[in-house]
């Protein structure tokens, strides 16, 4: 029997880097991975935009008829523009907010009509830019950060429903992936841009997809049962510096 048997978990963002491997540790572990992002992408279950609130209320639907449970949420879906805060146009800005923060918000409010029927985990990437800023990521700093405290609220809120909701931030650094291909196009030389980032991180590598769903996969599980409202940064020691 595995971590997550008989588990079912919905995951946002699970075409991405992070959501597919997720979804693929969910499944390992015995649970049944449900897998949600925008039209087109692979290897999904649901369309599902996370800044509508209505596709929201149609997912959450088709998971109660087709599975009549939920015990796990995995909010992974995000973006990130690099743009100072004179540099940040206010759509970019609205956008960015609307998917990562926005988005987790109407995730956790929707989700936990179901997970509160029998109790369960709701795990929220946020990211280091959620706990440090830089002077280049101003509304990725503001999403990420309101992901980190809108956890916290959530976390209390669920320790008082009965069966109890636990919910967590997880803090990755630089992963492996598109985000940070996307990141490292917008510099001048991509490739010395690379290394500076693995030099800053003290194990010397970015993190991969997998190690992050790892950490999920341990949140999810009844392993971490007194484990709620708490920020985990997975980022090689870079914030221990």
């Amino acid at each position: 029997m595995g971590r997550l048997a008989d588990k079912v978990i919905l995951i946002t963002g699970a075409a991405g880097a992070i959501g597919s491997k997720v979804a693929v540790a969910v499944a390992r572990e015995g649970g049944r991975a449900i897998g949600t992002d925008l039209a087109g992408r692979p290897g999904i279950h649901h369309v599902l935009d996370v800044t509508s609130e209505a596709d929201w209320a149609r997912v959450i639907g088709d998971v109660d008829r087709t599975a009549g449970r939920l015990d796990g949420l995995v909010n992974a879906a995000g973006i990130v523009v690099l743009a100072s805060v004179e540099d940040t146009d206010y759509v970019t800005w609205r956008r960015i907010i609307a998917v990562n923060l926005d988005g987790t918000f109407l995730g956790c409010k929707h989700a936990l009509a179901l997970l509160k029927r029998k109790g369960g985990s709701i795990v929220n990437l946020s990211s280091i830019s959620g706990i440090v800023g830089g002077h280049n990521l101003a509304a990725y700093n503001a999403s990420k950060g309101g992901v980190r405290l809108l956890t916290k609220s959530v976390a209390l809120h669920g320790a008082r429903l009965k069966p109890q909701v636990r919910c967590n931030s997880v803090h990755p650094a630089f992963v492996e992936g598109p985000m940070v291909e996307d990141i490292l196009a917008q510099t001048a030389r991509p490739e010395i841009a690379r290394e500076h980032l693995a030099r800053d991180v003290p194990l010397g590598r970015l993190g991969t997809p997998a190690d992050i769903a790892e950490l999920c996969v341990y949140l999810l599980a009844d392993e971490s049962a007194f484990v709620t409202g708490a920020e985990f940064a997975i980022d090689g020691g870079l914030t221990a510096k």
